[in-house]
């Protein structure tokens, strides 16, 4: 038996890279998985090797920026499998790279509407359903900008910070309605989105975290498991770091 097992999970940025691992643990624990992505192709990609592994899945597109996609996703959920019992809100951009006076209007838009409007959409509607169904867990997925600058890109600085203090909010607020909402902190992951990147960059970034190497899709991904399931049952208005020590020099 796996510790998701009879439970229904929803993933944004399920298609490729930290999503998918996520929803990839979540099924192999049991649960049913909806795959949301705003890229077709990568989410029935998804899907399919969930299925090939033995796990139940299916695919919703939906672009996290707009508030009706999102509400119909979460109906599309429920109309699916039933209920809605996890969702972990991962989708994310990183934005361009400048100063911030000279950081671009439509740039700063674009990073906050994702990053912080696109969570906050999902969990809007999935405290919603959740209360209809007598509870949850939220999991959003912020990064180690929640709580250290990243020089160059002050929209992705502020959009994870505040996505930290939305996720307090939601714990405070719901915790005697048997909703949990935690936040979890990734550093420097190997994602697709780092392999574009020039050897020289990568060097630098390992060289920011003290255990020497990025981190894994797969490591987020089984702390974010844990504060989806029950052992994390006392948890909620927290905001969990997975560094490799990143933050802590």
């Amino acid at each position: 038996m796996g510790i998701l097992d009879n439970k229904v999970a929803l993933v944004t940025g399920a298609g490729s890279g930290i999503g998918l691992a996520i929803a990839e643990s979540y099924a192999k624990e049991g649960a049913k998985v909806i795959v949301s992505d705003i890229n077709e192709e990568h989410g029935k990609q998804a899907v399919e090797k969930i299925k090939s592994d033995g796990g139940e899945a299916a695919f919703v597109k939906a672009d996290t920026s707009k508030a009706e996609e999102v509400e119909a996703l979460i109906k599309s959920t429920v109309q699916i499998y039933g209920r809605l019992d996890i969702a972990c809100n991962n989708a994310g951009i990183g934005g361009e790279q400048k100063l911030t006076g000279e950081y671009g209007l439509d740039s700063w838009r674009k990073v906050l509407n994702v990053n912080l409007d696109g969570v906050f959409y999902g969990c809007k509607y999935q405290l919603e359903q959740m209360e209809k169904n007598g509870g949850g867990v939220i999991v959003n997925i912020a990064s180690i900008h929640g709580t250290v600058a990243a020089p160059l890109s002050s929209a992705y600085t502020a959009s994870k910070h505040a996505v930290v203090g939305l996720t307090k909010n939601i714990g405070a607020e719901y915790g005697q309605r048997n909703i949990r909402c935690n936040a979890v902190g990734p550093a420097y992951i190997e994602t697709p989105l780092l392999e574009s990147a020039s050897g020289d960059m990568k060097e630098a970034l390992v060289a920011k975290h003290p255990m020497g190497r990025l981190g894994t899709s797969q490591e987020v991904a089984e702390l974010v498991l844990f504060l989806s399931s029950d052992k994390a049952s006392f948890m909620t208005g927290g905001y969990y770091l997975v560094d490799g020590g990143y933050t802590a020099v």
